[in-house]
């Protein structure tokens, strides 16, 4: 199942509705009592997530709802009620120091890593990206979201695909100058990450992802491939197989002693060659407005986002 927040018009309030088929069904369209948004929807996961399920295996939703081009998606979440960013991917921490002269800290192989970014400027796919004024070295980067549809504190590493609602791609756009200055200061990233967060376009839910699944004592990966383009041109080609630590190992690192709650998101981190700072400025150039970024991963669909001024 394909979970959106969607409205008709600029302006309107996002609702929550199931994608099938090219059509965006609303979530009420198919059971009059159910909650309207997505993250009221995540709040009773457990009610919901089954019910759904069923009218879509059924086929009940076919052929109903409204064609794409009538409606605006949003980020699934249009403003989740935390965002943690994971550093997940071993050769991209590898590369973006390497590029800053420095070695791997053997620190980062004891557990993973995070920081807290801006929860309220998510944004969905097609929409524009404001440049910061102060950034000349704009950045894309390619990773993938999980959502939590379970309460939970504590969660231990078998427990926590139990509390994954879906999966969803997820760009952390980055003002890479700016970044740099202010992590000399022991702190951050903060301002060189806090103008944007796109997501979506839509919720996958694991189901969807089964037959990608590769077991793991700690915790399921998953063989999707993943793509940047930047202007129609690939910059960037990885795997989410390649993550160090799991999904499930990120969920129990951020959930010690802090609980989470249905809505928050956890990001995966930049996968390997997924962003300019790992490919080379110099033979790519930084993001400029009117340049359009495309982040695809196999059957999480692609997100597509301009730069503005």
């Amino acid at each position: 199942m394909k979970l959106v927040s969607y409205r008709k018009n600029a302006g309107e309030a996002w609702r929550a509705g199931i994608y099938e088929e090219g059509l965006i069904v609303d979530a009420a369209q198919i059971f009059p009592d159910a909650p309207v948004t997505v993250p009221e929807l995540l709040g009773q996961w457990e009610v919901w997530e089954p019910r759904l399920q069923a009218e879509v295996a059924r086929g009940s939703v076919r052929g109903l709802g409204l064609p794409m081009d009538e409606v605006q998606l949003g980020s699934p979440l249009p403003r989740p009620g935390s965002f943690r960013d994971f550093y997940a991917f071993e050769a991209h921490v590898k590369t973006a120091r390497a590029q800053r002269g420095l070695d791997m800290v053997p620190e980062w192989y004891d557990f993973p890593v995070f920081y807290f970014s801006n929860a309220s400027a998510f944004t969905g796919p097609e929409a524009a990206i404001r440049r910061p004024k102060a950034t000349q070295w704009l950045d894309y980067e390619l990773e993938v979201a999980c959502v939590i549809g379970k309460a939970g504190v504590n969660i231990s590493v078998e427990e926590a695909a139990a509390h994954i609602a879906g999966y969803c791609i997820l760009n952390d756009w980055s003002a890479r100058d700016i970044q740099r200055e202010e992590v000399k200061v022991g702190l951050g990233p903060a301002k060189g990450k806090d103008f944007a967060t796109s997501m979506g376009p839509w919720l996958v839910t694991p189901d969807e992802l089964e037959s990608a699944r590769i077991t793991g004592e700690r915790g399921d990966g998953y063989d999707l491939t993943m793509v940047a383009r930047v202007n129609g041109v690939e910059y960037s080609r990885g795997n989410l197989r390649d993550l160090h630590f799991t999904f499930a190992e990120m969920i129990a690192r951020a959930s010690a002693d802090c609980p989470l709650y249905p809505g928050d998101v956890i990001g995966s981190g930049t996968v390997g060659t997924g962003c300019i700072l790992e490919l080379g400025a110099d033979r790519y150039g930084w993001l400029a407005p009117g340049d359009v970024v495309e982040l695809e991963v196999e059957r999480l669909g692609i997100l597509r986002n301009r730069i503005s001024e």
